[in-house]
């Protein structure tokens, strides 16, 4: 059976994201969760 590599690559790139948005939110002080990112 063929790896659906494409979903893999896109579920890091989300944990990436949602990681780093983590830790800058942390980094502000803020306890409100950040808008969800617009999609082009």
């Amino acid at each position: 059976m063929k790896q659906n590599y494409q979903f893999e690559k896109r579920q890091r790139e989300m944990e990436k994201k949602k990681k780093k948005a983590e830790k800058a939110r942390k980094k502000a002080g803020t306890t409100e969760t950040p808008p969800p990112p617009a999609r082009n």
